[in-house]
């Protein structure tokens, strides 16, 4: 594979601002997602969600590829112990469109993600906005919100392909009154209900459950299992 040029990354660069820059006339955070840049992300590391997370996280699950993108890994230490990566930005976004381009892991029994969130840990409500995919059928993908901790929102498209097979662009557009989400730039899914207002971090993420065989199917301890994001880019209103 090719590694990313500083003259690749600049030109898709340019082409990236020109056409959100046109679509929306907004501010641009474009990373590449081809090195660890701590002044504006964040690797997590060392506790767990619990509940139907089955595993920790490491800073030590969250690397680069020789050919520039980002990699989480999903791991295990010891015997049903797992480690998982996340990757959440340092500030908080609201309205806007946020788009990235990723293949998610394949294997029943986790997920791997791309969504803002903000919560009481962060001194605010839950507001959420999700594109998450279920690594049993990675031919679909499910997208979900919540809104002050209330979600029960979810809806599973079919995507025509198998999105652990290669790189596709996922994103959400996020306004006062509705969010669509978009596959490759096509229209997807709109939702207009109790839409969250609440500007939160930019994360992605990895991670095995436990207890919620319904909706993600029993998870078998395969390991090591890898999510990959090419970059990401966020337009304000």
């Amino acid at each position: 594979m090719r590694r990313k040029t500083w003259y690749t990354l600049i030109v898709s660069g340019l082409v990236s601002l020109f056409f959100s820059v046109s679509a929306f006339a907004g501010y641009v955070f474009w990373e590449p997602l081809s090195y660890f840049n701590s002044s504006t992300w964040q690797k997590a590391d060392g506790y767990s969600n619990g509940s139907m997370f089955n595993c920790t996280w490491r800073a030590n699950n969250v690397n680069f590829t020789s050919d520039g993108k980002l990699r989480l890994g999903l791991t295990s230490s010891a015997y049903n112990k797992f480690d998982r990566g996340e990757y959440r930005s340092t500030n908080s976004y609201g309205y806007g469109l946020y788009e990235v381009s990723m293949k998610p892991a394949k294997n029943t029994g986790v997920v791997s993600s791309f969504f803002t969130y903000t919560g009481p840990a962060h001194g605010t409500q839950w507001d959420e906005i999700d594109i998450e995919f279920l690594g049993k059928d990675t031919t679909k993908v499910q997208f979900n919100y919540y809104t002050n901790g209330v979600g029960g929102h979810e809806k599973i498209i079919n995507l025509g392909f198998d999105a652990s097979q290669g790189f596709h662009t996922y994103a959400f557009d996020w306004q006062p009154g509705s969010i669509k989400w978009y596959v490759d730039g096509v229209l997807k899914h709109t939702a207009t209900s109790n839409i969250p207002s609440t500007p939160g971090k930019i994360m992605m993420n990895l991670w095995n459950g436990t207890g919620v065989d319904s909706w993600l199917g029993p998870y078998n301890g395969a390991n090591p299992l890898y999510a990959e994001y090419d970059w990401v880019r966020y337009t304000s209103n």
